[in-house]
C-alpha cells in the first residue's frame, strides 16, 4: 500500500508560514482590530426640555449642532427617561429652569452598555456645561452639571454580564470536548441520549458556578428567578450548540467553537456605534454573546422589562432548538442499518468458502487449515 505523500522541505516551510500568517489575520480581525478601529459615530443621545420656552429652543440648537459623533433627539424629560429605559439612547441631557437660573442634569443608566454610557456622559457633560454657561444671566457663574444614574451598579456589576456569558461558553465547550476525547479513547460513541444527559448536567453545574461568582462579586446584584432562568437558558443554549457540532464534526468543531470565544471581549463588549461598520455587520450583528450580555445586564440591575431581555431569550431559545436538532439528527452511517444477530454462544461460524474474504493473516491461517485437512 502506497504511503502518504509528504511535502518537501520547501513546501513545508511555505505551508507553515502561510498557516502562521492566516492565524495572525484571523485573530487580529476577531480581537485587536475591533478595538483599534473603534470610533464614535451617531451615538444616540437625547436632550430634554419643557415643551415650550427658551430652554426648548436651546435644546433644539444643541441637537442641530451635534456633529457626526452624536445623534440627538429632542424630547421632554419623561420621554427621554423612557427612551433611556428602552436603551434607545445612552444618555439624556435634561435642561431645567429655576430661581437661580438654568441647570443641566445628565441622566444615565446602569442597564446600558458601559462603553456607550461613557461616551454619552463625556459628551453630554460638556454640552450641558457650555449651554448652562451661555444661558446664565448677568455673568453669574454657571452651576455644575449634575449626573444622575438610574439603576446604579458597581464596577463588578458592569463587567459581570459579559464575564458570565464568556465563562458559560468556555464551561460548556470544555465539558463537550472532554466527553468526545474520553469517549473516543474508551472506544465508545456518545449517542443522543447520553449527549442530552451530558448537556443537562453540564448546564446545571455551570449555571450554579456562575451564580456563585455573581453573588461573590457583588451581593447587590438582582439574582431572582428571572435572572437565574435567563442565565440557565444562556448556558444551555451554548452547551447544546457545542454538543451538536462536536457530535457531527468531532474535535474538528473546535476550530470553529474556539475562536468564537474571542468575540466576547472584543466585539460584544462594545456598542455598534463605536465599531467600524465592517465589524458591526460581520461580527457584532450575529454574535450570541451580545444577546446574553445585554439581557443579563438589564436583569442583574433590576431593569427586567427592558426589550433586550425578550430579544435575548428568543435568540438563545433559537440556539437551543438548533443545537437539539444537531444533537438528535441521525448519523448517515447508522441510518437504515440493522445489527446482525449473534449466536447464543457468541461464536460466528465462518466456512471454508468464506476464507477468501478474510483479511491478511486470517486468510492465510484459513488456507493452511484447509490444506492440512486435505493431507489427512
Amino acid at each position: 500500500m502506497a504511503g502518504r505523500s509528504i511535502p518537501g522541505p520547501g513546501a513545508l516551510v511555505a505551508l507553515t508560514a502561510l498557516a502562521g500568517a492566516l492565524a495572525a489575520a484571523v485573530l487580529g480581525f476577531l480581537t485587536f482590530g475591533a478595538q483599534a478601529s473603534s470610533q464614535p459615530r451617531d451615538v444616540p443621545v437625547a436632550v430634554a426640555a419643557p415643551a415650550e420656552g427658551p430652554l426648548r429652543a436651546a435644546a433644539e440648537r444643541v441637537a442641530a449642532q451635534g456633529g457626526d459623533a452624536l445623534s440627538w433627539q429632542v424630547t421632554t424629560p419623561e420621554q427621554g427617561r423612557r427612551l433611556l429605559a428602552d436603551k434607545e439612547v445612552y444618555g439624556v441631557l435634561e435642561l431645567a429652569g429655576g430661581p437661580g437660573g438654568p441647570s443641566a442634569t445628565v441622566v444615565l443608566s446602569g442597564a446600558v452598555n458601559p462603553s456607550g454610557t461613557q461616551v454619552a456622559q463625556q459628551a453630554l457633560t460638556g454640552a450641558g456645561q457650555a449651554l448652562v454657561a451661555a444661558l446664565a444671566q448677568d455673568g453669574a457663574a454657571a452651576p455644575p452639571v449634575r449626573v444622575e444614574t438610574v439603576h446604579p451598579t458597581t464596577a463588578a456589576g458592569r463587567s459581570a454580564p459579559l464575564a458570565v456569558s464568556a465563562l458559560g461558553w468556555v464551561g460548556g465547550l470544555v465539558a463537550g470536548a472532554l466527553l468526545v476525547v474520553l469517549a473516543g479513547r474508551a472506544g465508545r460513541s456518545v449517542g443522543p441520549q447520553r449527549g442530552l444527559a451530558h448537556v443537562g448536567l453540564t448546564s446545571v453545574l455551570v449555571t450554579g458556578v456562575l451564580t456563585g461568582f455573581l453573588a461573590l462579586w457583588d451581593s447587590s446584584l438582582h439574582l431572582g428567578w428571572d435572572t437565574l432562568g435567563f442565565l440557565l437558558l444562556t448556558v444551555t443554549g451554548f452547551a447544546t450548540v457545542q454538543a451538536g457540532l462536536l457530535r457531527l464534526l468531532g474535535l474538528r468543531a473546535m476550530a470553529l467553537l474556539g475562536p468564537l470565544y474571542l468575540l466576547a471581549p472584543a466585539v460584544a463588549a462594545q456598542v455598534p456605534q463605536l465599531l467600524h461598520p465592517a465589524y458591526e455587520a460581520l461580527l457584532w450583528s450575529w454574535t450570541p454573546f451580545r444577546f446574553s450580555t445585554e439581557g443579563l445586564r438589564s436583569l442583574l440591575v433590576g431593569a427586567g422589562q427592558a426589550p433586550d431581555v425578550a430579544t435575548g431569550a428568543w435568540v438563545l431559545a433559537g440556539l437551543l432548538v438548533g443545537g437539539l436538532v444537531l444533537l438528535l439528527w441521525p448519523r448517515r452511517e447508522s441510518a437504515g442499518q440493522e445489527a446482525e444477530p449473534e449466536p447464543a454462544d457468541g461464536v460466528v461460524d465462518v466456512g471454508v468458502d468464506q476464507a477468501d474474504r478474510l483479511p491478511g493473516a486470517q486468510r492465510e491461517n484459513a488456507a493452511q487449515h484447509r490444506h492440512a485437512r486435505v493431507r489427512r
